[in-house]
């Protein structure tokens, strides 16, 4: 059974540093393209970032590019999403998904932007 449980999110302040983590279990994480979506208060789901299954393709929305970086451990099954300089609009919930679409998405993990 697929398993993808997230975590590291919080609460910041405009130009902080989070770090979202996203563990994974019950199917063969490397073989896999992962993605990050977030839903924002009021707001339709949003993909962000794409990464393949070795790590070396990389994809993200534009209005995260420069400032988040998707990446992977595949000997730890996890996927993470490093987020830098943090905006009021990257207030959302945040979850991993095997889906780009976030059709899959599970509970997913807070991250609230605010001054």
């Amino acid at each position: 059974q697929v398993q993808l449980v997230e975590s590291g999110g919080g609460l910041g302040a405009p130009g902080d540093s989070l770090t979202l983590f996203c563990a994974a279990s019950g199917f063969t994480f490397a073989d896999h393209w992962m993605h990050w979506v977030r839903q924002g208060p009021g707001k339709e789901l949003e993909w962000v970032a794409s990464v393949s299954g070795n790590g070396h393709g990389l994809y993200y929305t534009d209005s995260v590019k420069g400032r988040f970086t998707i990446f992977r451990d595949n000997a730890k099954n996890t996927l993470y999403l490093q987020m830098n300089n943090l905006k009021v609009d990257d207030t959302a919930r945040y979850y991993c998904t095997l889906d780009k679409s976030g059709n899959d998405r599970g509970r997913g993990t807070q991250v609230t932007v605010s001054s």
